[in-house]
């Protein structure tokens, strides 16, 4: 509505509109995340205030990330037929739906219906989609940094959030806890119908470090039928199925088990919920720095090496977890190796699926991919649970996490090494 006027003035100060672009794709992205983050801060306060068990709760969780992972395909192709300033306003509805169930919730199925859906589906149409639209079109250069800042929303979310909300929670309760949240998803619908543009070339601008202006081509196909003929082009390139697969790997071990859960397996052995939820903050800064030095590395270096190193140093740290002393300084080594690693995967897959699909399929495409990624995160957030009710301990779920980070790492290196071979195998 206003984007026109607001880029003559930035340009005055040599300001391209696309950085605009990307502040509101950031601010949208931390409440992205803190929407995301609610529920596992929920656990323990829920479980004592209805007498629920942990696995009803993350149930509802393991719904939400897997409605999210269903509907994070069709994200990217909502954005090509809609305009991502419509995607965000359609996100921001479900989100505020969903946080307004929370608020009132007092049975099993409120839960399943506010988080489960409602946020899942808020989440989803957005999910690393955003990021992945924005850094696409907006940026020819720089593009990887600029992947890695808008993602590291997401840790500028649980840094900010968790433990504000942990804190209003023990002081005020849950129902408290959710405002700030509910009025930051306002905020970014408000914010993207008034200065949101999809493309460059709305503006008349090239995209930024290009000279040429690009066309977007007009898309007047359903979203869905757009979504499947982008599966259908990915699924005949190896690297769609080694990008899925180690991303798969790549949500188990991160939104779907440490996420989630580790403020209550932090609560088994004594910690209480403000605490933990001081370390996941100190995780979110370290995640912060991680993530936009992944961006800043992935424009220089090979992007399946970063990748091979970044799931080798995750599948390390979390076999340590189980086994250290969870005192203040154990606790806080691992809140800074993890948290350098947390989203330093997404700039380099987010790269590569650029190099290998293109600018208008490649954010689609990484749709597909991100699935994967919640997918995993959901059979995490379920299988975490159901472990946890029935031996005790969360111990044996971190140790199979690292694990598989292991074989994320071996997957990468094998395509480094023939993709070559296999591309020429399928073509």
């Amino acid at each position: 509505m206003y984007a026109h006027l607001l880029e003559k003035k930035l340009s005055k100060f040599g300001i391209y509109y696309g950085w605009f672009i990307a502040f509101m794709t950031f601010i949208t992205t931390v409440f992205s995340s803190a929407v995301v983050s609610i529920p596992q801060v929920l656990i323990i306060p829920l479980t004592n205030n209805f007498g629920w068990s942990i696995s009803d709760i993350s149930s509802a969780i393991a719904l939400m990330l897997f409605i999210l992972a269903s509907m994070a395909p069709f994200g990217g192709a909502l954005m090509l037929r809609l305009g991502i300033p419509k995607v965000v306003s359609i996100s921001g509805f479900f989100s505020i739906t969903g946080l307004i169930t929370i608020i009132f919730v007092s049975e099993k199925w409120h839960l399943f219906f506010g988080i489960g859906f409602c946020l899942g589906l808020s989440s989803g149409i957005l999910g690393l989609g955003l990021a992945a639209t924005v850094a696409t079109r907006w940026f020819h250069s720089r593009r990887g940094l600029v992947v890695g800042i808008l993602t590291s929303g997401f840790a500028a979310g649980q840094l900010t959030f968790v433990p504000l909300i942990a804190w209003l929670t023990l002081m005020f309760g849950w129902k408290v806890a959710v405002l700030p949240v509910l009025f930051g998803c306002f905020l970014c619908s408000a914010l993207f119908f008034l200065f949101g543009k999809s493309w460059p070339a709305e503006l008349g601008l090239p995209a930024y470090g290009d000279k040429q202006k690009f066309q977007p081509p007009k898309i007047r196909e359903n979203p869905i039928v757009i979504s499947f003929k982008n599966l259908f082009k990915g699924i005949k390139h190896p690297a769609f199925w080694i990008l899925a697969t180690t991303f798969f790997i790549c949500g188990f071990t991160s939104t779907g088990l440490v996420s989630q859960h580790f403020i209550p397996f932090c609560f088994d052995k004594n910690i209480g919920i403000v605490v933990a939820s001081s370390y996941l903050a100190i995780m979110g800064v370290f995640n912060f720095l991680g993530t936009m030095g992944s961006g800043w590395l992935s424009d220089r270096y090979d992007n399946f090496t970063l990748l091979a190193i970044y799931y080798s140093f995750r599948g390390l740290s979390l076999i340590y977890l189980p086994y250290s002393n969870f005192d203040f300084y154990a606790l806080s080594l691992w809140a800074i190796f993890f948290g350098l690693d947390f989203i330093a995967t997404v700039p380099p897959t987010v790269r590569l699926t650029s190099k290998f699909f293109g600018t208008v399929s490649g954010p689609v495409i990484f749709g597909w991919i991100f699935a994967a990624h919640q997918y995993g995160a959901a059979f995490a957030a379920y299988s975490a649970g159901i472990s946890r009710d029935i031996i005790l301990s969360y111990n044996p779920i971190f140790i199979a996490a690292g694990l598989a980070c292991f074989i994320a790492m071996l997957l990468i290196l094998y395509f480094k090494v023939n993709q070559n071979k296999l591309i020429r195998s399928l073509s």
